[in-house]
């Protein structure tokens, strides 16, 4: 490999903050490292999003026990990547709950996407000796279900393909805060190398369509006040489609991978060079528009060995 992927090299710990964005609703987040969301309810918590190891699981837990000693109940989460999915063991949740097609993902291409995360990522696995294997949900749905913290309703529901085909969104109607996993961004890059660039947009304006008051990105700052959640909607889409056009054009004329990567490069950089883990995603969201550009539905799956050929033919 002609040189190491960004995030091989980002060993620097990131600070973290626990946000209110709603009546008992908080965002953990941690400067562009993913995020997760909590839920008091009247007897217990819900927590969205596991993080990537035990360890990190634990930084959630302790910023919740600030907050309230209601055990946790619940475990939602969003999709099925490593990264979101692998700290589950710590909250010790009776119930996980993942869409259907989330959990398929697991099963198909789950292992395979630990692999390749844990190359990429070293210092978010940290302590990954104490992860107990792939984690699946005890409770899966399609399209929605409703849970109940007592008397506060909580509706998680897939609105639509975007980061992932399992993408899952939760919303809480008597605050009007939505989390969102990696469907939106705040001033980080998206991660599109499962993602379908052509639903995207729709599952935005999905999301946009609850008129939140505040959401809980998937990385980022949490998103307080319905200018900033707006603002927010508008920058993920501009990035999504700011990668997938040019790609597409350069596909449209039979261009190489590497010809699409310049052209993204030449109308992503300008934009969004100081996005967190901007020069992380961009390989893998090249690839992956150049795939649907000519046709490709499905993402091809993501592995240790794929990620490494398909960087040094970036290089070359």
């Amino acid at each position: 490999m002609a040189k190491a992927f960004a995030s091989q090299g980002d060993m620097t710990e990131k600070k973290t903050t626990f946000v209110e964005i709603g009546d008992g609703l908080y965002a953990f987040t941690a400067e562009g490292d993913p995020n997760s969301g909590v839920i008091i309810g009247d007897e217990s918590v819900m927590v969205i999003e596991a993080q990537a190891t035990p360890r990190l699981a634990n930084k959630v837990i302790e910023e919740i026990r600030k907050v309230t000693d209601k055990p946790i109940s619940h475990l939602v989460l969003t999709h099925y990547h490593a990264v979101r999915v692998l700290g589950a063991s710590a909250y010790g949740a009776p119930e996980v709950i993942m869409s259907d097609t989330a959990r398929s993902m697991v099963v198909e291409r789950g292992q395979e996407d630990w692999d390749s995360e844990f190359q990429r990522f070293p210092r978010l696995f940290e302590g990954h000796e104490s992860i107990p294997g792939l984690t699946y949900p005890t409770t899966t749905f399609t399209d929605s279900m409703t849970v109940y913290l007592g008397k506060r309703r909580v509706d998680i529901m897939q609105l639509g393909r975007a980061h992932t085909a399992g993408d899952a969104v939760v919303w809480v109607p008597d605050a009007e805060v939505m989390f969102t996993g990696d469907i939106v961004e705040y001033h980080s890059a998206c991660y599109c190398g499962d993602g379908h660039f052509a639903d995207w947009g729709d599952t935005l304006e999905n999301i946009a369509m609850f008129d939140p008051v505040s959401i809980a990105p998937g990385r980022g700052d949490a998103l307080v006040g319905r200018e900033m959640v707006a603002a927010a909607l508008e920058n993920t889409l501009d990035f999504v489609e700011s990668t997938y056009r040019p790609v597409a054009r350069v596909a449209a004329r039979g261009g190489s991978l590497k010809e699409a990567w310049d052209a993204v490069r030449a109308e992503c950089d300008p934009k969004f060079n100081d996005y967190a883990i901007y020069e992380h995603c961009l390989p893998f969201n090249v690839a992956r528009a150049y795939d649907e550009a000519r046709g490709i539905d499905t993402p091809r799956i993501w592995t240790a060995q794929r990620d490494i050929e398909m960087w040094e033919a970036l290089q070359a």
